[in-house]
């Protein structure tokens, strides 16, 4: 059984990009919490406008962080994985990866051009951003119905990955999960 070198540390992701990784799961945890929250308010009112309106305001959050991401991941350098992973799980974690990337880059767009078909305004911590199309009711209902289905989504692929992670981690005995860790030395 493969084990993890625990006498040297381990070689980390740059600590922008672990903070901005870390900060983009607080982000999906509040964008989930908060559009469920709102669920359980009645309708119209001040409550359940108020976590749908945070809900857009943190999605509209992590698709201007994913930009700072995705430069930082071309720019940057990846940490080897040690031991080196095989072939497949290579392929499956890029696949994964790219995956997320579009969900973080998609799910706030569609949000945003909902709102717009909507009529709505968006709201964007104290400002308000333009709307990206006409007010459409039919077109409306069905950007809803996609962007409820990318949020679906997004619970298998974020749950995929941490999963992954902590496969890594405690069954392979890799150092993928210490790349990422707030808690990690630095080489």
């Amino acid at each position: 059984m493969t084990t993890t070198n625990t006498t040297h540390p381990t070689p980390r992701y740059n600590t922008a990009s672990i903070a901005l990784h870390w900060a983009t799961v607080l982000l999906f945890i509040a964008v989930y919490v908060l559009i469920n929250l709102a669920e359980g308010f009645e309708k119209g009112s001040p409550q359940r406008q108020a976590a749908r309106d945070w809900h857009g305001m943190f999605g509209l959050l992590i698709f201007a962080l994913v930009w700072l991401r995705i430069a930082l991941r071309v720019l940057g350098t990846t940490p080897p994985i040690v031991p080196p992973p095989s072939a497949l799980m290579e392929k499956l974690a890029k696949l994964g990866h790219l995956a997320l990337y579009v969900l973080m880059v998609a799910l706030p767009m569609v949000g945003w051009l909902m709102l717009s078909a909507k009529g709505k305004p968006i709201p964007f911590f104290g400002l308000e951003l333009p709307a990206l199309l006409a007010p459409n009711k039919e077109l409306a209902h069905t950007i809803e119905e996609i962007h409820e289905f990318g949020g679906n989504l997004g619970y298998f692929l974020i749950g995929g990955h941490a999963f992954a992670a902590l496969f890594h981690h405690y069954v392979v005995k890799d150092n993928t999960l210490l790349r990422m860790s707030l808690f990690t030395r630095r080489t």
